[in-house]
Order: C-alpha cells, then structure tokens, then sequence
C-alpha cells in the first residue's frame, strides 16, 4: 500500500504493523456491528427505545475505538509505558471517586461520568506490571525495586476493585498478573505461595461478601438460595444456544433475545447461537484462538523483555475476557458480567479494548534494529 522508499510515520506503519491482527480486530468489530442489528432491537423495544438505538450507539462507539487503537499503534515501547502509567493513574483515581460519588447500579459502584474505569485500568496495568517484571529481571540496581513495584501493583488495583465490587475485573487482572509472574521466571515457591494466597482470597470473598457467596451457591445448587430459583439469565442464555442447533434459526429469528436480560452485552454470545447456530459459535471461539495464539507468537519472538511480557499479558488479558463470557453464556461458571471483546454492546469497553489492543499493536510492530541494541528500559 506504500512505497518502500518512502520513509513517513504512516508508510513506517503499515510496513511494520501485523496484519494479521490489525485484520483480526476488524473483522470482530464488523461482527460486533452484525450482532448489535441481532440481539439490540429486541432490548431497546423492552426499553421503549427507538429500534435501532443501540446499533445506532455502537456504530458511533466504534469510531473512538477505533482512532484510540490506531492512534496508540504509532507508540514507541517507551511511548506505551508512558501512556500506560497516565492512563492508569487516571483510570484508577476514576475508580476511587466512582466509589465515593457513582451511581449504585445492581449493587456495585463503577460508574462514574457514563464511564466505567475499571475498564481503562485493565490494559494499563497489564503494560505497567510487564514493566515492573522486565526491570525486576535486570542485573544491577533497579532489580529489587522493579520486583517490588510488580508485587505491590497487584493489591493497588485490585483493592479498589474490591470495594466497588467488581470481583470479575479483580478476577481477569490477578489472572494476568500470576501469569506473568510466571513468565518473568520467578521461583517455584512463590508460584505455590502466591496459587495458595489466590485460593485463600477466593475462599475469604466466598465467606465474607455476601454478592460473591450468593452467586457461588446459586450457581453449584439454585434451591440453595431461600429455596428459590433464579436463574433465569443462564437458563435463557443456554436454552438460546441450544434451541439455534446447528445452523440457527436465521438472522433476526431468535425468540430467547425477547426475553432474555443483557442480550447485547453479556448475552450476546447467546444470542449468536440461536440466530446462526453452533457452528458460527465454534467459528467464533476459533477466531478468538486464534488472535491468542497469534498475539503470543508474536510476544515470543520479540527480543525486548518488556514488549514480551506487555504483548503477553495483552494477548491473555484479551483471551481470558472472552473466556470468561463464554463460559458464562453455557453455563460453566457463575455469572460474571464480562463482555466479549469488539462484540458486545459497551461505551467503555470498547475504548479500553480499541487502547489495550492499541498497546498490543505497538508492541509487536517489526522493529528491525531492537536486537542490535538492547536499550535500558526508560519511561
């Protein structure tokens, strides 16, 4: 598209960025748009809401998505870091006044301004605890303290997090953060220690919030909970999936979305079952694969040990996530209220994933002259 004597930031992209990818992320955005027009007419008309409200809205979301990944793509790694610590601080000063001034909403504060920061938090924590791991693993004097500053960044985020609750967000990012604990080549003994304070907090959350040992029974035994019912949501979202069989019911023929909470956002998954079938969900779960296998190709062959650790815990904050939401939607773990990423309906999580794949963009650019000289890593 460019040529090779040019030598502009934009042709410089274009010849170093993963098409792959790039293509990836576009293609679950035009999907996200395909399931908006599937899944929100229904929800907007049980809301007295124009038909095409939600579409509507997510078109015009996806425009800021879309110029923040881009945007960010052109980042250096230095310019990533330094995105990433301001993002975060705002993001989590955000959490902290949504704690205080938001509106409650299902019994959680995360809202704040129609924004939900937890959300920005995510990407930034990721590039700023690969950070802290890559200084941690340096020989000379900033070792020590790039370990500690990756160990204390954990209970940072998450204790806000905590507090609002949002214990699937806590969930994602202690995921990442002992995934690249792991990564950065640490002993053993803190593996275990840390596997056994991760079973101990979720056991403590189980015993002493009453939101999470609520979901928990009403997930293993629903007549557990004062003896009634209520799950409507999963049942639905199931039943939806499976009514769809093979081949679906056919664009805009679900009934289940009618009925069916949340089928734009958490749902949405559901809803692609019954409209265009198993297959479609298989195909899907395929495409997911494979921008995880590729996004960890990509981090393995990078020379820098920041940019491997940052495009790692990217990748597998993004495969998580849409593990997590479709794992929800058949029925394999307790409700989470997680989207699936570019698909579900979603202000806020639609700008973080277009700045967190922004990150990852940046990250796995070609960058021919990285190995020649190994850099110190500077903010």
């Amino acid at each position: 598209m460019m040529s090779r004597a040019e030598r502009g930031p934009v042709a410089d992209w274009f010849r170093t960025v993963d098409p792959w990818l790039l293509g990836s992320f576009a293609a679950l955005m035009v999907f996200g748009l395909v399931m908006a027009l599937a899944a929100s007419p229904a929800v907007a008309e049980r809301l007295s809401l124009p038909t095409f409200h939600f579409v509507n809205r997510q078109a015009e979301l996806l425009l800021p998505s879309v110029a923040v990944m881009v945007g960010v793509s052109f980042l250096t790694p230095r310019g990533v870091r330094r995105t990433a610590l301001i993002a975060f601080v705002i993001a989590l000063a955000l959490v902290v006044l949504a704690l205080m001034f938001g509106v409650e909403v299902k019994g959680s504060r995360r809202w704040i301004g129609g924004v939900q920061p937890s959300e920005f938090v995510k990407p930034a924590f990721v590039v700023l605890a690969a950070w802290a791991f890559a200084e941690g693993g340096r020989v000379g004097a900033p070792t020590l303290v790039g370990k500690l500053v990756a160990l204390l960044l954990l209970p940072l985020t998450i204790v806000p997090l905590i507090l609002e609750p949002d214990f699937g967000q806590t969930m994602l990012i202690s995921v990442v953060w002992a995934a690249l604990f792991f990564m950065a080549g640490l002993h053993w003994f803190w593996v275990f220690g840390l596997g056994g304070a991760g079973v101990f907090g979720g056991f403590a959350a189980f015993k002493l919030s009453p939101h999470v040992h609520e979901r928990v029974l009403r997930f293993l035994d629903p007549e557990s909970v004062g003896g009634v019912v209520d799950t409507f949501q999963v049942d639905t979202a199931l039943q939806s999936i499976l009514s769809g069989g093979w081949f679906g019911r056919g664009p805009g023929e679900g009934v289940y979305k009618r009925i069916l909470p949340d089928a734009h956002t958490d749902f949405v998954f559901a809803v692609t079952g019954e409209e265009f079938g198993m297959i479609a969900c298989l195909a899907l779960i395929a495409f997911f694969c494979f921008i995880v296998v590729r996004g960890l190709w990509l981090a393995l062959r990078n020379e820098d040990p920041f940019c491997r650790f940052a495009a790692a815990g990217l990748t597998l904050m993004f495969g998580v996530q849409s593990w997590i939401n479709m794992a929800v939607n058949l029925r394999a773990i307790p409700a989470k209220g997680m989207t699936l990423p570019f698909i579900s309906y979603g202000g806020s999580s639609l700008v973080a994933l277009g700045l967190g794949m922004g990150f990852l963009i940046a990250l796995t650019r070609k960058r021919p002259h990285a190995a020649l000289t190994v850099q110190p890593a500077a903010a």
